[in-house]
């Protein structure tokens, strides 16, 4: 099951993240149910990616 847009979304992840996570987190899982072919593993792979995206963007904060 690939997610064409994030209004495809599961509602938890529309309410808690914004757009531009959501971006992320799509990407993210379309790409990993392609490589694991399970959707509870795309779904780990694409938190994953948002708290590393997230970790990122709060320490480019701090650095300015």
């Amino acid at each position: 099951m690939l997610y064409q847009s994030n209004e495809d979304l599961p509602l938890e992840i529309r309410t808690r993240l914004s757009e531009a996570y959501q971006d992320l987190y799509r990407a993210a899982f379309n790409s990993a149910i392609h490589w694991y072919g399970e959707a509870s593993k795309a779904h780990q792979v694409a938190l994953s990616a948002v708290k590393m995206q997230s970790a990122m963007d709060r320490k480019a904060l701090v650095l300015s």
